[in-house]
């Protein structure tokens, strides 16, 4: 029949499986998806107020892409035609593997990784060599420089999703500078980091650095990501590969203002990373966890063989964490987005009632 290579295909794209998102826990308290809820719904909703005003949802958001890489251009200090805008990271990290690698692309990036960067390559079939992280959930640079040369992409999250590790500074810079191939690296939680490579665009052609709103100005809603490439790759992106209207007229205008008002953005980092150091501290207190640093607005332990008692008793009292299970060496990990002092605090008090 005609029909049996759509079923075919169908069946293809089926065994796949997608990429998964966190379980939906009605009313709960949500600390398993890296939302920063830091920053106030409130401030959220006076944002979006003040963006309905400039905006007609009627026309088509024509010059709205512009504007909003221009306030961009201020906020990153780097000229506007090194950046393009997409309907999330993840459509723009999406966009680049569909139109510059292939079956025959050799892929190097780290196990784990971002999980829709993995899917998606499975997707396209392109060929992934990972590197493990190591029993510290740490990894070598080394690895990396000696599988470079035979590599046609990069793509490391600095800091990594979901383990919370970012390479030193000098390593990275160097694995970069000594790549040939295309190089990406995700910066999706690089506020909560010690460092971003976007500087080193300008003097390495082959660099993207993706960036988002989603994570440190607090608006995952609105799906907004942005990179910072060079000229002729933007240029050939914003023209060619990406949409018409990628970002609506909404998020657009919702954008400038927040970028604006990128003072609150910083606030709610530095608490972020005070918390994160406070539930880090917290945690290494029991014996029957093995809690790993972070560099994100999240932190990754190892409960071993309790990891399902204790999310269950989480769940129990309406706390929502992600369970992860075996990374690497590790059969039990769990990782915690770092929310709010008084959400931290009822998750803090609930590993006490059940460990303490």
């Amino acid at each position: 029949m005609k029909q049996d290579w759509i079923k075919k295909k169908i069946n293809e794209l089926d065994s796949i499986g997608g990429y998964q998102k966190p379980e939906m826990h009605p009313d709960a308290l949500k600390l398993d998806s890296n939302e920063n809820y830091v920053i106030s719904k409130q401030f959220q909703q006076d944002l979006i107020n003040n963006a309905k005003k400039n905006c007609d949802v009627r026309e088509y958001p024509l010059g709205g892409v512009e504007r909003l890489i221009n306030q961009l251009s201020k906020f990153l200090k780097v000229p506007s035609s090194m950046i393009g805008v997409g309907n999330g990271s993840d459509q723009i990290l999406d966009l680049i593997l569909s139109n510059f690698a292939s079956k025959q692309t050799k892929v190097i990036t780290s196990n784990p990784t971002f999980g829709f960067f993995e899917e998606r390559c499975k997707l396209y079939s392109i060929p992934v060599t990972a590197i493990p992280f190591s029993s510290t959930m740490t990894l070598d640079i080394n690895d990396f420089l000696k599988l470079s040369k035979s590599a046609d992409i990069l793509y490391l999250d600095s800091p990594n999703n979901p383990t919370g590790f970012q390479f030193q500074k000098n390593d990275l810079q160097k694995l970069v500078k000594s790549f040939n191939g295309l190089i990406i690296i995700d910066e999706a939680y690089g506020e909560f980091g010690d460092f971003s490579l976007s500087g080193m665009v300008k003097s390495q052609e082959n660099l993207i650095v993706v960036q988002t709103l989603s994570k440190s100005f607090g608006l995952a809603g609105l799906r907004l990501g942005y990179f910072i490439a060079n000229k002729k790759f933007t240029d050939v992106f914003n023209r060619v590969l990406q949409y018409p209207y990628p970002v609506s007229t909404l998020t657009i205008e919702s954008a400038i203002v927040a970028l604006d008002q990128y003072t609150q953005m910083k606030d709610a980092v530095q608490i972020i990373k005070e918390e994160r150091k406070r539930i880090i501290e917290n945690l290494k207190k029991y014996e029957a966890f093995e809690v790993f640093d972070s560099k994100a607005n999240f932190v990754l332990f190892d409960a071993h063989g309790s990891h399902k008692r204790v999310y269950n008793a989480l769940a129990e009292q309406g706390i929502s964490i992600r369970t992860l299970g075996k990374i690497g060496k590790h059969d039990g990990c769990l990782r915690v987005t770092i929310g709010t002092k008084e959400m931290n605090s009822k998750f803090l008090l609930a590993i006490r009632d059940l460990l303490g």
